[in-house]
């Protein structure tokens, strides 16, 4: 967004009057009184007037401004609470179909660099802030966030009451929504749309995941690097679930010493049992996991055989294929700053989280244990299964945006499928030595 250039006239008038005259003869006070008379050139205004609306579907209208692209577009709306990281907030495939409105009301200040990407696209499905930034200033700024949304085809709007939309989330839970810069539609029209669309029981993650296996090698950037572990020499085959999996959760696995295979989010269990993995990570994605069965029977018939870790989506679908259910939150969580205990140290962790649904453990079976709760509302936000080598998390260990308390959950990971290289050497070994029994 420009700002116009302006001109300005001033005229000077003194008004000096016996009444307000000193009465040393040295000084003489002036009151002065200024005109200023400001025109923007072009004859219209420095600033923008409103040109869109989100309009909810409980019937209320918000006007606003729009950036980025232009058009009419329905999502369910979300609020974020970050305080930083909006590039890899928009760039997460998790947010598919949603509206992320950023509780932060000064957003765009660092524009946009190549660097910090967490998918090939943007997937949501707009962005609503409060203050859209006029300049950017950041070293490594490549480009203004508004052109950013432009050439990807993403709306934003701005100068609309994000305190007030957020209260009426917490209070009434996600709703959706519809954005328009289109002054044909009536706002009647934009809230029967609102109402007659659902993201629940919408399989989102066949449009986020990639086509087809693939290789990744790249690791997180040295000057990044915050892990003090050392890589053990052994390397570790991981393939991943790619179920809209971000590109920091794979740079953290690859910095950890890990070879990994991505695969899409309808490979077959018994494809990937052929790679002979040491390791699989089921990813996060959007939506809701009730939606993706086949993504269910996947991990029905991958867990027990190798050491298996599940994240955010990964973590709903391990909850599902152990017999457990998962539920639809009131408003999810969303954000960098969220509280999470680790009862198995009483550690408190603030981690990055985004999800709009959560297992519920009561239903899951003995056995399973519930390492992580949420502080907020005490939801289970961790799970592990020692038996069938199993470990989940509900919240996202690599962060990106967010703090790094949780990154020790890769090296957990690691240590897992030691076990599972040590104790499938041990079986290997055992049958090995009946076999050569049977012979003698």
């Amino acid at each position: 967004m420009a700002t116009k250039a302006l001109a300005f006239t001033v005229t000077l008038n003194d008004l000096t009057n016996n009444r307000f005259a000193s009465k040393s003869p040295h000084t003489a006070p002036k009151l002065s009184v200024f005109t200023v008379r400001c025109s923007a050139g072009n004859g219209q205004r420095p600033w923008k007037n409103s040109d869109a609306r989100l309009v909810l579907e409980d019937g209320s209208i918000w006007k606003a401004k729009s950036f980025g692209a232009t058009g009419t577009q329905v999502g369910e709306v979300v609020f974020n609470t970050s305080l930083t990281g909006y590039q890899e907030i928009l760039t997460d495939p998790s947010y598919a179909g949603q509206f992320v409105l950023m509780t932060n009301p000064h957003i765009g200040n660092t524009g946009i660099n190549f660097d910090d990407e967490e998918s090939r696209e943007c997937f949501l499905a707009g962005l609503v802030i409060r203050s859209l930034s006029i300049s950017t200033s950041n070293w490594r700024c490549a480009k203004a966030l508004g052109d950013y949304l432009a050439e990807r085809n993403i709306m934003g709007i701005y100068d609309v009451d994000t305190r007030a939309i957020t209260r009426r989330l917490r209070q009434d839970g996600s709703l959706i929504g519809v954005l328009s810069s289109d002054n044909s539609k009536t706002d009647e029209e934009l809230v029967q749309m609102s109402k007659s669309w659902d993201i629940v029981g919408v399989d989102l993650i066949s449009g986020v995941s990639c086509k087809s296996p693939h290789e990744w090698v790249d690791k997180s950037k040295q000057e990044w690097e915050f892990s003090s572990y050392k890589v053990p020499g052994e390397t570790f085959h991981v393939v991943a679930y790619d179920f809209g999996i971000k590109h920091n959760i794979l740079k953290r696995l690859a910095s950890y010493g890990c070879k990994i295979t991505v695969v899409p989010s309808t490979w077959p269990a018994l494809e990937t049992l052929k790679m002979k993995p040491d390791g699989v990570l089921f990813s996060n994605g959007p939506g809701d996991p009730s939606a993706v069965p086949y993504a269910v029977e996947t991990v029905k018939n991958i867990i027990g055989k190798v050491p298996v870790f599940g994240i955010c989506m990964g973590h709903q679908l391990l909850g599902q294929a152990l017999g457990g259910k998962t539920f639809k939150m009131k408003f999810g969580h969303h954000g960098g700053n969220h509280p999470v205990r680790n009862l198995r140290t009483g550690h408190v962790e603030i981690s990055a989280q985004n999800h709009n649904y959560a297992v519920d453990p009561a239903t899951l079976p003995k056995g399973v244990e519930v390492t992580h709760i949420n502080l907020n509302d005490r939801s289970c936000a961790g799970l592990s299964f020692p038996a069938q080598n199993l470990m989940s998390l509900q919240y996202h260990p690599e962060a990106s945006p967010g703090p790094h308390d949780s990154d020790y959950a890769f090296r957990e990971f690691i240590e897992l499928m030691k076990q599972g290289k040590s104790r499938a050497a041990r079986e290997s070994l055992h049958q090995l030595s009946a076999a050569h029994a049977l012979e003698a």
